[in-house]
């Protein structure tokens, strides 16, 4: 009886053990998520999405581009330090393809796109992939194939890549600072398609322009401009920035990706004499989407 009675606390001791293990474990990996803000707490690893949007050609019908490589360079403490003192050779080397200093390839769906699709605030996941956390975000760089071309008056033609330069390699400003301290970080490329393609007669050509932004870092002006038969376009200018929608075919409009600040609104008629017309003094704030009223255009 002695010894049952023994055994049987012993078993105690070992179960009490194992869920003071148990706990310990469970603890730990609860300490691992995310806090309320979504911070990063120590997986090591950073998850990030990059999605496409466009700021829209009012030329063209169509502006198909070749995707066929995403990489973002996440670089660690050295790393910083080294690009900083060695600028010009290392935007050099990101430019000709070097995968040095902290290159990380993404996974994306490589292929055509037709950046036109993804405008007035619609867009695509374009990449996705990890990072680790204590390095910083710099640049991103994409690698074009040379299936790329343009549809105008409805007839399509080849766009050449200029100078045959079919890597972009995009610097990321102060707004992507910190991306490590959280498990998932999001952000978009504005596909510049007016700016980025110039005409020589038939020749049509690509000089890729694309502007990072992260929406919480970002604002977005919406609204709607009448009648459809204007066939008007909408531009935000703040100084010597301008971004640019083409609206629905309902007149309805967003444009995406602004930093914050006050804009005009210039509604340009581009059919059947309407009058043009502007709306000063839109102010624009982080992460937040401002409402104009509805504009209609007369002739």
């Amino acid at each position: 009886m002695k010894t049952s009675g023994f055994m049987a606390v012993k078993a105690k001791m070992v179960l009490l053990a194992a869920s003071i293990i148990m706990f310990g474990a469970c603890h730990k990996d609860l300490s691992q998520q995310t806090d309320d803000h979504g911070n990063h707490s120590g997986s090591g690893n950073t998850s990030v999405h990059v999605f496409l949007t466009d700021d829209p050609s009012l030329t063209f019908d169509n502006v198909f581009i070749d995707i066929q490589k995403v990489e973002i360079k996440a670089e660690d403490s050295g790393e910083v330090e080294h690009e900083h003192n060695n600028e010009a050779e290392e935007d050099g080397n990101d430019q000709h393809g070097s995968t040095s200093g902290g290159w990380v390839t993404l996974d994306i769906r490589a292929g055509v796109y037709d950046i036109l699709n993804f405008r007035n605030g619609l867009d695509t996941l374009l990449a996705s992939g990890q990072f680790t956390s204590a390095n910083e975000l710099k640049k991103v760089r994409i690698t074009l194939g040379n299936n790329n071309s343009v549809v105008f008056n409805g007839q399509t033609f080849p766009l050449f890549i200029k100078d045959n330069e079919n890597m972009i390699v995009i610097k990321l400003d102060n707004d992507f600072s910190g991306a490590g301290s959280l498990d998932q970080f999001d952000f978009s490329l504005d596909f510049d398609a007016g700016r980025s393609i110039s005409r020589h007669g038939d020749r049509f050509e690509l000089r890729a322009e694309v502007k990072p932004f992260r929406k919480e870092k970002a604002g977005s002006i919406e609204g709607r401009v009448l009648p459809a038969d204007a066939a008007a376009v909408v531009m935000a200018i703040n100084g010597t920035d301008t971004a640019t929608a083409k609206p629905e075919r309902e007149g309805e409009f967003k444009i995406v990706g602004l930093k914050e600040g006050t804009y005009s609104l210039l509604y340009h008629a581009t059919a059947n004499n309407y009058q043009d017309t502007t709306v000063l003094n839109v102010a624009v704030q982080k992460n937040e989407d401002t409402h104009v009223a509805d504009v209609t255009l007369h002739k």
